[in-house]
């Protein structure tokens, strides 16, 4: 007579569809209302006992059923820094596309974290959302588990890093964006051209900086990492890193700014050091973050890489996927949407002035 198979073999061969709540709670060692209060993000229960259920959730690829995911009419919306400067038009974005159907959104930052923290992923569970909207930020793998187990779906806007080959993501063409503003700064007859980007754990960031490489090498220019500074999105940034590239003996003739907050800080390290835009130095931008127009008065206007994708349309596009995710009950493809971009030529760049 063969002995039956150990309680831990028949788990893990059983299929992730056939596992309820009873067998789970079952194995765990606790009562299926336990295991319903997890779900439900609870705080009446033992961490050990949440880890414990958590796992076995993780491990069988437990998805509540449409039926058991009664959802509150709300979209949370995750920043990975809250700035007035950009933040507003996500938020209109995501709201223009909630109003619609007759959601609300609720904010929260990780305060510059990459991926929020776990009290946050408990409230979104016990909050049961229509969809959360991550902007250049992430989830880690027990916090991707958790809102897959809940059926709560899950969008990442502008990813900081890889989002994962499973992460549902939108973003726009940031490799082509560094590249037709490195192209177009070539074609107008510059040789030295700088570059000041964002935060290198970003992925935005390095795929422009990879678009410029690629432009100056296709060019037959050397790319000298002198040229390449590293600023982190901010005025101060800008300011500070432009003005240690045009202090520079071999100075750029030619600079691209990662969003308008570092181009602004660029402008005014060139007006300090008495540089006209563009006679002394052309600027182009390469941000899908798109300043009011009353900064710019009294300056050049921005040659602009990424001009077709604005914040707004970008967190409208965010929030339409998120929604036809969760109309799917989560179980669509994971999605890469890339949005289409072009070059928009204004007064802030010009051939290299003469030698």
């Amino acid at each position: 007579m063969t002995s039956p198979q150990p309680a831990e073999t028949r788990t893990h061969k059983r299929s992730p569809q056939t596992a309820t709540l009873a067998e789970i709670a079952r194995e765990a060692g606790v009562s299926a209302p336990t295991v319903s209060k997890v779900l439900n993000g609870r705080a009446d229960v033992a961490p050990a006992t949440r880890s414990r259920v958590e796992e076995l959730l993780r491990v069988h690829g437990y998805r509540r059923r449409r039926a058991e995911a009664t959802r509150s009419p709300l979209i949370d919306l995750v920043f990975h820094e809250l700035e007035s400067a950009w933040a507003m038009e996500v938020i209109r974005g995501v709201e223009n596309v909630a109003r619609d159907a007759g959601l609300s959104v609720v904010l929260s930052e990780s305060a510059g974290r990459l991926t929020p923290g776990r009290t946050w992923a408990d409230q979104v569970a016990a909050r049961r959302p229509h969809g959360v909207i991550l902007v250049l930020s992430g989830l880690d793998e027990s916090q991707r588990a958790l809102l897959t187990s809940r059926s709560i779906p899950f969008v990442v806007m502008d990813p900081a890093g890889d989002p994962g080959a499973d992460v549902p993501s939108i973003g726009a063409t940031n490799w082509q964006g560094g590249l037709a503003a490195t192209r177009h700064l070539v074609d107008l007859g510059h040789t030295r051209i700088g570059a000041i980007s964002g935060p290198t754990r970003m992925m935005c960031s390095r795929a422009r900086v990879d678009g410029y490489r690629a432009a100056l090498e296709t060019a037959g220019l050397p790319v000298d990492p002198g040229l390449i500074v590293t600023g982190d999105f901010h005025h101060e940034a800008g300011y500070r890193q432009g003005l240690e590239l045009l202090r520079r003996p071999d100075r750029p003739t030619a600079v691209f700014a990662g969003n308008d907050l570092q181009a602004l800080g660029l402008y005014e390290a060139a007006r300090e050091l008495g540089l006209r835009i563009p006679q002394d130095l052309s600027v182009v931008r390469v941000s899908t973050i798109a300043a009011g127009c009353r900064v710019w008065v009294g300056r050049p206007p921005l040659t602009d890489a990424l001009r077709h994708v604005g914040l707004m349309e970008m967190a409208e596009a965010a929030a339409r996927l998120v929604l036809d995710l969760g109309r799917d009950d989560g179980s669509a493809a994971a999605t890469r949407v890339e949005l289409a971009t072009s070059l928009e030529v204004r007064s802030s760049t010009a051939a290299p002035p003469a030698h």
